[in-house]
């Protein structure tokens, strides 16, 4: 009976969460619906992005209570950050967003491998340069003499035709309605034969990052990062192995849907620009920037982190390259003024390169929670929430990590030898908090997390005032 209380309160508290989080996005315009270049002329008028309303901040409460004494926290924070399963490289902070004053500090300007929690910055510098209701679109154009290009607009999220239909959230665009409204068009000009190209020209350079190592892409990691791509380069939906040349193989695959639609294709596709004033025949359009952000933190999507951080680089003006967002991430959160401590080379974290430190990690999540700026709100609640959902769905449920569960909201980072957390929590007098805890010389991965889970319990239990 007691355990089966204590479920139903966990339950409980983690949907509160859920929808005080949700209640904290605001009203969300885009100034720029689509993040893909308008063409000259369209068949139809894309949507307008359908705006969001709101109650109130993210993760308000009846009462903000008094923050914890710096000395009670380090107290408890410092014998724990000693476990020998984090090793010798360990870096925490803890701060207090209302006040933003810092509450525990050890090496937290010490830049350390972040692994995934890169993504917070990825997920800031998109939410700011592309817009939250921005959409990803991919688009087909009609050329000379009876030929058509599929042009790719960053959208990895594309379902290709195995996918099949899918009601989850968010509802990501279809390959397969891209041919319909592609033939629908065509026969309705009267083309019944066509040749087909395809641009992935929105993204250039190397398609791996520095830093990444070798087996990312063959063991399934990531795919090769490109503009033109369906089902995150799988090759069977919900797999590990991905195609070597993602466009290519996404353009094979939208002719095969164009000649079950009645259209004579063309043998082969050949990679080609399109003209920028190519008349646009048909498209479709992703789910919301808003709704990727949550969706690439709570699974810790890696494919979608890369396709924002490189059309982050896109529309700051610099080149689609993994140099190009290194430049492009580190401008836009300057404006903010949220960059000192920040160096990446990927929008992932995959590489090794990186380099953010504790405290930057927290004022991402300080900066994230602020009613000031309601445009990063899906920061928040994105973050999975810590024994419920995504990347914390397995974590916190031992002794000693388990008052932090449905409390805690945290993105993870995980590679070999590196562990850490970043994300926010209530205190037991209620106050709010943002923690990063980094450890990139681990030598015990299962002790390194149960440790990071203490000590995120440890914030959350603390009444310390």
């Amino acid at each position: 009976m007691v355990r089966r209380e204590r479920l139903v309160a966990m339950t409980t508290l983690a949907l509160l969460q859920l929808f005080v989080c949700a209640a904290g996005a605001y009203l969300l315009v885009s100034d720029r619906p689509d993040i893909a270049a308008k063409p000259p002329a369209t068949t139809a008028p894309s949507r307008p992005p359908v705006p969001i309303v709101t109650a109130g901040p993210v993760l308000a409460s009846a009462g903000d209570g008094r923050p914890p004494g710096k000395a009670s926290l380090a107290a408890r924070l410092s014998r724990a950050l000693g476990d020998s399963a984090l090793g010798g490289s360990v870096g925490a902070v803890v701060v207090d967003v209302a006040g933003g004053s810092t509450l525990y500090a050890s090496r937290a300007d010490t830049g350390l491998t972040p692994a995934s929690t890169t993504k917070v910055a990825t997920a800031v510098a998109a939410l700011t340069s592309l817009g939250p209701d921005a959409r990803i679109a991919t688009r087909v154009v009609r050329g000379k003499d009876g030929s058509i290009t599929l042009v790719g607009g960053g959208d990895p999220t594309l379902a290709g035709p195995k996918a099949g239909r899918s009601d989850s959230y968010p509802r990501f665009a279809s390959l397969a309605a891209l041919a319909s409204r592609t033939a629908r068009a065509l026969k309705a000009a009267g083309v019944s034969s066509v040749s087909l190209s395809y641009d992935d020209s929105l993204f250039q350079g190397p398609r791996t990052a520095p830093g990444w190592k070798p087996g990312y892409v063959p063991e399934g990691s990531v795919a090769p990062v490109t503009a033109l791509t369906i089902d995150e380069g799988r090759e069977q939906p919900g797999r590990s192995s991905r195609y070597a040349d993602p466009p290519r193989s996404a353009a094979e695959a939208f002719a095969s849907l164009l000649r079950r639609s009645g259209l004579k294709v063309g043998r082969s596709a050949a990679r080609a620009k399109a003209p920028a004033t190519a008349t646009e025949i048909a498209r479709v359009e992703s789910p919301p920037v808003y709704e990727l952000v949550e969706h690439m933190l709570t699974e810790s999507d890696n494919d979608l982190a890369e396709a924002l951080a490189h059309l982050v680089a896109v529309k700051e003006g610099r080149p689609g390259t993994f140099s190009g967002v290194a430049q492009a991430v580190q401008a836009t959160l300057k404006r903010l003024g949220v960059a000192q401590g920040v160096t990446v080379y990927d929008g992932s974290g995959l590489s090794t390169r990186n380099r953010i430190t504790p405290a930057a990690l927290a004022r991402l999540m300080s900066l994230a929670a602020s009613p000031a700026q309601p445009r990063l709100h899906p920061v928040i609640s994105g973050l999975p929430v810590a024994g419920f959902t995504g990347t914390l769905g397995h974590r916190y449920d031992k002794k000693d990590s388990r008052p932090a569960a449905g409390v805690v909201r945290a993105k993870t980072g995980t590679l070999n030898g590196v562990n850490t957390l970043t994300g926010l929590s209530r205190t037991a007098d209620g106050r709010l908090v943002a923690f990063a805890f980094m450890a990139d010389k681990v030598a015990d991965p299962d002790g390194a997390v149960a440790a990071l889970d203490r000590l995120a319990a440890l914030v959350t239990t603390c009444g310390c005032s």
